[in-house]
């Protein structure tokens, strides 16, 4: 499969979330909620390609003040309603990652979780806007599938370009502090998309 497969990325996510079902689920990420006391409390968070919108309506119930984003706007407005239905703000829009006007050193913390359907090049520019938009000793929380992904195939693209190695990440934000880049495998159960044994990459890093 090449990255011309994902040209048509709206389109794509719009028809993943056009049912009534969450195609994620609508608790957090797990590996988000057992590492989210890196996030500075109370904070402002910015929730990158969010999707249906489970991550960043749980950070907003624990009392974080969230912006979120994703292309899809079939995910975005399922996303304003599961923070509607939750009892909490979220301030949501719909833009991709190129089109956001990306504030600058902003952020207490920016949460990206399987954000890895954009191409290399992209990615390069999703990362860089990434750290810029934090405020020094703002947090970075990503979480991505490794190339082992592909013998699982399990959930994420399918595609070797577009998964994460150690080496990838220490390049990426090599002018972050890293303060723990861990490997592992686990079990997911994260709707119909994300179900069964997967291999991960979880990074936290501080800008300087």
């Amino acid at each position: 499969m090449s990255d011309t497969a994902f040209d048509d990325a709206r389109a794509k996510w719009n028809a993943r979330f056009a049912g009534e079902d969450f195609a994620f689920g609508t608790e957090p990420n797990t590996w988000l909620r057992e590492h989210a006391g890196a996030l500075p409390p109370g904070g402002r968070v910015l929730c990158v390609a969010d999707g249906e919108g489970r991550n960043s309506t749980w950070l907003a119930r624990q009392g974080f003040a969230v912006d979120a984003f994703d292309l899809s706007e079939v995910g975005v407005a399922k996303a304003r309603r599961l923070a509607a239905a939750r009892g909490v703000a979220v301030n949501h829009a719909v833009a991709d990652g190129d089109a956001l006007a990306w504030p600058q050193a902003v952020y207490d913390g920016v949460v990206a979780i399987f954000v890895q359907y954009a191409t290399p090049a992209e990615r390069t520019r999703l990362f860089a806007n990434m750290a810029r938009c934090l405020r020094p000793g703002g947090v970075l929380m990503l979480l991505g599938y490794t190339p082992k992904q592909l013998v699982y195939r399990t959930g994420g693209p399918g595609i070797d370009s577009h998964l994460y190695t150690e080496a990838l990440l220490r390049g990426a934000f090599a002018g972050m502090a890293i303060e723990r880049l861990d490997e592992f495998e686990a079990e997911l159960a994260e709707g119909t998309s994300h179900a069964g044994m997967s291999a991960l990459i979880g990074l936290v890093a501080r800008k300087r």
